[in-house]
């Protein structure tokens, strides 16, 4: 482990949106001088919180912040960096309409005779930037660059006002390979110079490419820290996802296997997004469950986002019952037959301030048209056929549904997903923080689905799920499907040991 004297200490922490919504719970995390410290976790796992309550961003109920063995209580990101804390973040906190060493120099220009000294600013700038390695125009606005080059402006600038702890916050999601590699040599030059470098990426990659030291959070909760070199990616990806590879049964695990081999609905044939999805083929049929496992960034919700026409698709073809099609629009992914469970159900899913009823025909209303307006009568009759359906607690349809429970706020998303009488039904993380008890009704009613014909893509982050409800796996790693198992292949040790990166073995099979 590094002998380095600690920079940060975090102990305690605790932060909480409500008594229900506890973001940390308890959490530490140590970074120590010329150290590079991943910081991992999936969705919710409280890696932003963390880094929020360290910059001041956010205020923590309890705990410990000590730079350099004192006590801090940062309020600002600005008293973070003034103390030595600054942060990169993957969307470049900069400003793109002024030059490089205007923001390099933002605040704190050089001034002879009580006037910015343009000269100095413009000529420390390019000093900084060949220390670097960077041969760039530095009286160009920001904006005429790459992202990589951005947040090299961004890096170098925390450098040259001595910040001695550096975050890096996803900085990687929008580089080329040359460009990380860049990105990386100046990781490590940093390093070298004493500087302590908190990385909070995705890619597994990477970590095992550039950090020293590895710590786990999930579910708000602090799970370990780990010297890199010692911790295999399977093992990685078990503490991610609370699932230990060594703790898994040889045996097979239960899968659930398609009534019929069921005909194509739809078929994607090297489909690749701007900047998301690349070079994908996938095949889903009728009356099968299709699962797409895969970490955080893996690409799982990108595809998801693709198929119903939220993001363009950039080459590639995507037939719909044999036929090429190209959606401009949901409402043309609605017409095609594709229904959409979004994974933030509370952004993207809900509107709170409208009844139950309300939430379940907009869907239908969207694809009939304005013209074609559901009658108050027909409303009421839908509503009450699929809270019937889907046993939704609620006292009465016109009950508003931000005042459900979260899984009863799930399935009146469900609920209008069904009216549309959909082909393709898309669920995103559909029992993501609700009760075991309805967990297990909503997946009972996918496999259902799935049953009477409905073709059905289901993503979830807890592989166990994963093998009650799906016929066939798509596993995902950084935005590219790596493999496909189904029948017998379907085993916990197979999708963790592809989703980790290892090889696999025959006996997996």
């Amino acid at each position: 482990m590094n002998t380095e004297p600690i920079l940060i200490e975090l102990l305690h922490i605790t932060k909480k949106y409500s008594e229900a919504v506890v973001a940390l719970n308890d959490v530490r995390f140590q970074l120590n001088r010329g150290e590079i410290h991943a910081l991992l976790g999936e969705n919710g796992a409280g890696k932003s919180t963390l880094i929020k309550v360290l910059t001041g961003v956010e205020k923590r109920n309890s705990g410990i912040i000590s730079f350099e063995g004192k006590e801090i209580n940062p309020r600002s990101p600005q008293e973070a960096q003034d103390i030595g804390i600054s942060t990169v973040y993957q969307e470049v906190n900069l400003c793109p309409n002024l030059s490089v060493a205007e923001n390099i120099y933002i605040g704190r220009e050089p001034k002879k005779g009580g006037r910015i000294d343009w000269n100095a600013i413009n000529n420390q700038a390019k000093k900084l930037m060949e220390k670097f390695d960077l041969d760039i125009n530095v009286t160009k606005r920001l904006d005429s660059y790459s992202v990589a080059i951005q947040q090299m402006v961004a890096i170098a600038r925390a450098s040259d006002i001595s910040a001695k702890v550096l975050i890096l916050d996803e900085p990687t999601s929008s580089l080329s390979r040359l460009e990380v590699d860049k990105l990386f040599d100046t990781m490590r030059l940093l390093r070298s110079q004493g500087m302590g470098i908190i990385f909070v990426t995705h890619f597994l990659d990477q970590v095992y490419e550039v950090t020293d030291t590895i710590t786990v959070l999930r579910n708000g909760e602090y799970v370990g820290t780990y010297a890199t070199a010692q911790l295999s990616r399977v093992e990685l990806v078990g503490k991610m996802i609370g699932k230990e590879y060594s703790q898994i049964s040889d045996k097979l695990q239960p899968h659930v296997e398609a009534e019929t081999e069921g005909k194509l609905f739809a078929d994607l044939q090297e489909v690749t997004g701007l900047g998301t999805v690349r070079d994908m083929n996938m095949s889903i049929c009728y009356g099968e469950v299709l699962g797409l496992s895969g970490l955080l960034g893996s690409g799982r919700s990108e595809t998801a986002r693709l198929i119903f026409g939220i993001d363009k698709i950039e080459k590639g073809d995507l037939e719909i019952k044999g036929e090429r099609v190209s959606l401009k629009s949901t409402l043309d992914a609605i017409k095609a037959g594709i229904a959409f469970c979004p994974e933030d159900r509370k952004t993207d899913g809900i509107v709170g301030d409208l009844s139950v009823r309300e939430n379940i025909i907009l869907a239908l209303q969207a694809k009939k048209g304005m013209l074609n307006r559901i009658t108050r009568q027909e409303a009421e009759e839908i509503a009450e056929q699929y809270i019937k359906k889907l046993e939704i607690k609620t006292p009465t349809s016109e009950q508003l549904v931000k005042n459900l429970s979260g899984g009863n706020q799930q399935k009146v998303i469900l609920a209008r997903w069904l009216a549309t009488n959909p082909e393709l039904l898309i669920l995103d993380e559909p029992t993501r923080g609700i009760d075991i008890g309805t967990k297990a009704e909503i997946q009972k009613i996918v496999t259902d689905l799935a049953k009477q014909g409905m073709a059905v893509i289901f993503i979830s982050s807890e592989i166990d799920e994963m093998l009650r409800c799906c016929s066939r796996i798509a596993i995902l790693r950084d935005y590219k499907k790596i493999a496909e198992i189904k029948g017998s292949a379907i085993s916990e040790q197979t999708i963790m040991r592809y989703i980790a990166g290892g090889e696999i073995d025959e006996k997996d099979y």
